[in-house]
């Protein structure tokens, strides 16, 4: 019985959590703040209950991958890479 409620409240933490980074990262994209940070952490804890969230968690990885090689091509005029 104690193990029980003690999954479930931590499953309902992790929850909770996840969609409070995932608000978070959503207020940064229109205030300045790290929504590059909240959003995949967000979608990481929630993707551990909700098959949607790893669907959206990949889609993000995709898309910020692709904004990385788009701004070392952008950058490719310095003569340096930004990232490794």
């Amino acid at each position: 019985m104690k193990n029980t409620t003690l999954a479930k409240l931590k499953r309902t933490g992790l929850i909770i959590l996840g969609f409070m980074c995932l608000l978070l990262g959503a207020i940064f994209i229109l205030l300045p703040g790290p929504a590059v940070i909240f959003i995949p952490v967000g979608l990481a804890l929630l993707s551990l209950e909700y098959d949607w969230a790893k669907v959206w968690l990949k889609r993000s990885q995709r898309y910020f991958r692709q904004a990385a090689v788009k701004t070392d091509q952008a950058f490719h005029w310095v003569g340096r890479k930004l990232r490794g």
